[in-house]
């Protein structure tokens, strides 16, 4: 039984979903292997698009309890890219309690979603005892769709048993995307890292829809389900549910623009496996083309436009929080040479852009810089001439000088130009999405606002502890709530293409612009 039908005429959704939660709290994890979906081509269907199989469990269709589907309503809706954007998605949803035969419907028009395809189940079980939330489960689908037009906006609705989002009085609940193109075209993206839940976070989620960006990346410590960040089974006040604010939080966005994350260490979450990630792999469903899935989940690339796009996992390299230091045995670091070389040699890509937690350069007063990041990852940006370095970890906004071997090599103010293949590596950090905010040791400087500074004083994690710096590299820095925005416009071949990146401020108002310029190929 769900929600009694005159009680649920006086309930808000949800309170409805609190209802069905306190009724239903204690359920069995429910095992089962990958299921088959189809895939959506221009228009027709096509069976034998697969879901991957990976802890944790997951099934097609669960037990679910006696009650009314109707009386219960997905949530939480978020896209992901596939290996191949102008392809490949996964729409991913969450409900309260264990739905029947729960499926996606899909099509080219909001009134034609004939297309019907089964969706994944993968249950997540909070062990007893933990936290807040102990003994409790989580539902999280997933269904990704292959073969689709590149280009191509499609109209989509959740549902199971009982709730049908091609009925009349549901269509409200539909939902779009659009693949990327086949060709270079100019798109926006935008970009950001440790949100939370939060006013904060749900204020840059309203002003990132506004950007109507093809894509966002989410460069770490994304729900803050565990404060601790630790990645530690003695972690104190971990609560699972947060995850259900956070995505209903961004479901907005998320709905409609695939949120690409990389995994930061308030994302490790010791409980569910020993590499931290198994609540990551119930809750979102990225590219699989990374080095090691098992160990590694947040690791993958996709290519959108002429831009590449490369996600790390920095908890791998971390001398600062070294729960998870040297998980890959030195795979990733090898994958991500692979990687810039083989998008160097691509006729196709002109920029790659790299986003990930830990700073390689912050002169924040509580995280600073990551010495491991410069140790495995620094020479390999400047040997291959990244275009673009994005992280999280510090809570603000700052911007580097072009930076070559720890030095600068060009001073880059506001609204400067840098040039990558002659020049060096430009540093953003962007984590002040929503939580707390950190603090500088130098004064703010920012856009109609700048108070240059010759050297700040930092320091750098090492394998040794902190080791004080003064560094000259710090060009802008922000302390309040923003999130990064970067326009790209393509060339014809042996022109300059160029990335204009903005630090946008909660208020609205730009906090920094530069552009990033190579010749196109």
């Amino acid at each position: 039984m769900g929600v009694p039908e005159k009680l649920a005429e006086r309930m808000s959704m949800a309170e409805q979903h609190e209802y069905l939660r306190a009724r239903f709290s204690r359920r069995t994890m429910i095992r089962g292997g990958a299921v088959t979906l189809g895939a959506v081509t221009g228009g027709a269907f096509v069976p034998g698009g697969t879901a991957r199989a990976a802890e944790p469990a997951r099934h097609a269709s669960p037990a679910a309890e006696r009650f009314d589907g109707a009386l219960v309503a997905p949530f939480g809706r978020h896209l992901a890219w596939g290996n191949d954007p102008r392809t490949e998605i996964t729409v991913s949803w969450q409900v309260p309690v264990a739905v029947k035969k729960p499926f996606i419907r899909i099509g080219a028009h909001p009134w034609d979603l004939s297309r019907k395809i089964e969706a994944e189940v993968r249950t997540l079980h909070t062990p007893a005892g933990v936290g807040a939330s102990g003994d409790h489960t989580q539902y999280y689908l997933h269904a990704e769709l292959t073969h689709l037009r590149p280009g191509r906006t499609y109209y989509y609705g959740v549902g199971h048993q009982g709730f049908d989002p091609a009925e009349r009085h549901l269509l409200g609940t539909l939902g779009t995307f659009t693949t990327a193109p086949d060709h270079k075209a100019p798109f926006t993206f935008t970009a950001f890292g440790d949100e939370g839940v939060g006013y904060h976070g749900l204020a840059n989620n309203a002003l990132l829809l506004g950007q109507n960006p093809a894509f966002h990346l989410h460069a770490g410590d994304i729900a803050y389900g565990d404060p601790s960040g630790a990645g530690k089974t003695t972690d104190t006040g971990f609560d699972s549910r947060t995850w259900d604010q956070f995505l209903a939080q961004t479901e907005s966005v998320a709905k409609q623009v695939p949120w690409m994350p990389a995994y930061g260490n308030h994302d490790m979450e010791a409980w569910y496996s020993p590499n931290g990630y198994g609540g990551e792999e119930a809750r979102w469903n990225l590219p699989d083309n990374g080095p090691d899935r098992k160990n590694l989940p947040g690791v993958y690339s996709f290519v959108y436009g002429n831009t590449a796009v490369i996600s790390l996992d920095a908890n791998d390299i971390s001398f600062e929080i070294p729960a998870n230091l040297g998980i890959s045995g030195g795979t990733q670091t090898k994958w991500l040479e692979a990687q810039l070389k083989r998008f160097r040699a691509s006729k196709d890509v002109d920029f790659v852009v790299v986003f990930f937690h830990h700073c390689a350069y912050c002169t924040s007063t509580a995280h600073a810089s990551e010495g491991g990041v410069r140790q495995e990852w620094v020479p390999l940006f400047e040997k291959y001439t990244v275009d673009l370095v994005i992280n999280g970890h510090n809570h603000q906004y700052e911007r580097t000088d072009v930076i070559k071997g720890d030095k600068v090599t060009k001073k880059l103010p506001i609204g400067g130009t840098a040039y990558p293949e002659t020049e060096g590596v430009v540093y953003v950090t962007a984590g002040a999405a929503g939580r707390s905010l950190y603090a500088f040791s130098a004064p703010d400087s920012y856009e109609g606002h700048e108070h240059e500074t010759d050297s700040v004083a930092s320091f750098v994690n090492t394998k040794d502890g902190k080791v004080d710096e003064t560094v000259a590299w710090s060009r802008v820095r922000y302390l309040n709530y923003s999130f990064l925005r970067v326009d790209v416009t393509p060339a014809p071949r042996g022109r300059q293409t160029a990335l204009t990146v903005s630090g946008i401020a909660e208020t609205g108002d730009r906090i920094d612009h530069f552009t990033v310029s190579r010749r196109a190929k």
